[in-house]
């Protein structure tokens, strides 16, 4: 985000554009929205598609020890009781009796201590402050309130029949602990990736889609000898933290905090938030706990599985460890767009800008004919066909070039490539680069090298 922005307006500005220019739309919008879920547009399916790209290679394909898993949506209810989900997964919830705003507990000011004492289960009153949308004094008592949506499987609606949507994924890849670790021969340390949607009915969703009620996670699961987790949590720290700096979001606006023992969640010996800077303060990007071997054995008391491992190194059985890193697909695109929006002056006013990551730019390369004239638009038809087997493109003919150059640096397109009539003479085009606006003139038969070497660096 450059300096010039200010932090109170981006994400009105983001919302806007993310409308505007296709990547994020309101689900439902012409029935009026349906309450804090959102639909990912051609553009922002595209960059939520190279972020789960980007974490995917990173964690599997370069990698030796974690594999993959798409698990079901929908799974066995006991699943959830074992989890602790049925039970602890939970927010305070606090309502005014004036003018029946909710909240959670936490977005209350000064309400910290009034968490801490309703999540160690002491007995809580009601929080001594004005309602911060009516400002009145009726604050009622924190009680508790599930987040998990309740779902029926089947043609009747009854106890039997309850299922529950995923609030997290992480659960599939436990109870397919031992299909994975036999069906792929592995020993620990090991670790089990997977991407997929997960649902909370949260109570004051928003801030766009920082906050949703449906939405993807990408989580990994690193299964370990108990004596091992420490270190390997502090490993795991620092491997993705570089995984963030890696598609451009800056260190500076980055950091990690250390949960206190009386925030954890009710699995975790230790918990650390990467923390992103949001225009509207610091708040958690991914999550990286030691998860002790809570999930296992619980999995296996409920299930009656036994679900220990053999190490046939050191001739001892035990039940795994497992460090956790939970990162939201939606959540980090909300970031990198944050990160990326910048606006300069320039000789037509502003000039928007998203300075996004060239792996993560929904279109690689635009390429733009100077006019409409029939014998530029056949030659930079031509370029975009012989492209598109190699990049992301997309193809514009409409308007004055300048505001065309303007309409991709809104979107973040690295490059463009102009066909202009000295095309026609000497085979040649010009690229344009997104973020210094410099221009080059490169042979057709050398664009394709030549622009991903661009890309490249």
């Amino acid at each position: 985000m450059g300096d010039a922005v200010d932090p109170e307006t981006l994400v009105d500005k983001l919302t806007s554009l993310a409308k505007r220019r296709g990547f994020v739309f309101p689900s439902s919008e012409i029935y009026g929205g349906a309450g804090a879920t959102w639909d990912f547009g051609p553009l922002g399916v595209e960059l939520k598609n190279n972020l789960k790209r980007s974490w995917w290679r990173a964690m599997t394909q370069l990698r030796d020890d974690v594999v993959g898993i798409d698990a079901a949506i929908l799974m066995h209810p006991r699943v959830w009781e074992a989890s602790g989900h049925v039970e602890n997964f939970t927010d305070p919830l606090v309502e005014c009796a004036a003018c029946k705003h909710r909240y959670r507990l936490d977005e209350l000011p000064g309400a910290e201590e009034w968490e801490r004492a309703f999540r160690r289960g002491a007995t809580a009153e009601s929080p001594a402050t004005a309602c911060p949308n009516c400002g009145e004094r009726k604050l009622g008592a924190p009680r508790r309130f599930n987040l998990m949506f309740k779902t029926f499987v089947g043609p009747v609606e009854d106890t039997a029949s309850v299922a529950w949507l995923r609030p997290e994924t992480a659960q599939g890849i436990y109870v397919n602990f031992e299909n994975v670790q036999q069906a792929m021969r592995r020993r620990l340390p090991f670790g089990i990736a997977q991407i997929g949607k997960a649902f909370r009915n949260e109570i004051t969703p928003g801030n766009f889609i920082f906050r949703s009620r449906e939405f993807e996670q990408m989580e990994m699961q690193y299964f370990c000898r108990p004596d091992d987790a420490a270190a390997l949590f502090d490993e795991w720290k620092a491997t993705r933290m570089a995984w963030h700096e890696s598609i451009g979001v800056p260190a500076a606006r980055l950091r990690f905090r250390e949960h206190a023992p009386d925030e954890r969640a009710h699995y975790a010996a230790a918990a650390t938030d990467v923390e992103f800077h949001f225009p509207f303060g610091w708040k958690e990007l991914e999550g990286i706990h030691n998860r002790t071997d809570y999930d296992l054995r619980r999995h296996a008391e409920y299930s009656g599985k036994d679900l220990t491992y053999f190490d046939d190194v050191r001739n001892e059985r035990y039940v795994p460890n497992v460090v956790e890193t939970s990162v939201g697909a939606d959540r980090s695109a909300f970031a990198v767009l944050c990160a990326a929006y910048d606006e300069e002056p320039d000789k037509e006013g502003i000039r928007v800008v998203l300075r996004l990551h060239p792996d993560l730019a929904p279109y690689k390369v635009a390429v733009l004919p100077l006019s409409k004239k029939p014998e530029l638009s056949n030659l930079a038809r031509q370029v975009w066909a012989d492209l598109r087997p190699h990049f992301m493109t997309t193809y514009d003919e409409t308007q004055a070039i300048g505001r065309r150059y303007r309409r991709q640096d809104e979107i973040g397109t690295p490059l463009c490539v102009t066909v202009d009539f000295d095309s026609l003479v000497d085979r040649q085009v010009t690229v344009r680069d997104r973020d210094s606006m410099g221009q080059v003139r490169l042979p057709i038969a050398d664009l394709v090298p030549a622009l991903q070497e661009k890309l490249a660096r």
